[in-house]
């Protein structure tokens, strides 16, 4: 047995199906602390042994490095990827190859609205004339609906990548959507997610090596200069700093 796998054995409780929320939000307050300096595979270790199959991870796939970590603790964990319709082709290209090669079960999830829909609906662009609403529609909503299957979600979010993360936790609570929500490379910097990439050979979005360190949907999504903050491509030009996921 591993170190990292007795230390996740240590953190475990019972399985959570049929818990209620209070129930998981207290779990979290005596958990998250215990957890906050764990590496991030024991985090992964401890979501699975304590949550099983109502634990998914999200990606964007601007990388798979969590996908990766997550897929060497539990083969065959579900990855919820939201296919928005506005995605950038090398960003389709990454989800179907980290299906290829890696033992998850990739989930592309949807709105129910098509583009032609959301526009005949909407009016033309809603990514130009709100956002916010496009955003909830085609990334919240989808998101949302999906994570009523599970009672924990893994993030790949990190600190390093934006000031407005500094506070999230590793393990915390997600009160809009009633779950656990699990960050394992929080505490992660550029440097480590690089060497994990370097020394793993992980998929990386071809975009990220052609100026998109951050990567959304084609319409909203500008190449960043050289020591600019990796976000700032993102919604340039507005006030908007988030989709609203991790609001």
């Amino acid at each position: 047995m591993s170190a990292s796998t007795q230390a996740a054995r240590d953190f475990k409780g019972t399985h959570t199906e049929g818990r209620t929320p209070e129930e998981l939000r207290e779990l979290v307050s005596h958990v998250g602390a215990e957890l906050e300096l764990a590496p991030a595979e024991v985090i992964i270790e401890w979501a699975v042994a304590t949550f099983g199959d109502r634990f998914a991870i999200t990606s964007s796939m601007g990388d798979a490095v969590l996908a990766h970590l997550a897929s060497t603790v539990a083969p065959g964990i579900d990855v919820v990827f939201l296919d928005t319709g506005y995605h950038f082709i090398e960003t389709i290209g990454t989800r179907d190859a980290v299906e290829a090669t890696l033992p998850v079960n990739l989930r592309t999830v949807s709105t129910s609205l098509t583009v032609a829909e959301q526009d005949a609906q909407y009016g033309k662009d809603l990514y130009k004339t709100d956002p916010d609403l496009c955003c909830a529609l085609r990334k919240v909503k989808p998101l949302a609906d999906t994570l009523a299957e599970y009672d924990a979600w893994a993030t790949g979010l990190r600190r390093a990548e934006t000031h407005n993360r500094v506070i999230a936790p590793v393990v915390g609570w997600d009160a809009r959507k009633g779950k656990v929500k699990v960050s394992p490379l929080a505490r992660w910097t550029d440097e480590q997610v690089d060497t994990y990439i370097a020394d793993n050979g992980v998929l990386v979005n071809p975009l990220v090596h052609d100026g998109y360190p951050s990567i959304g949907c084609w319409p909203c999504t500008r190449r960043v200069a050289p020591g600019d903050d990796p976000r700032s491509g993102r919604w340039a030009g507005t006030s908007k700093t988030e989709c609203g996921i991790h609001a």
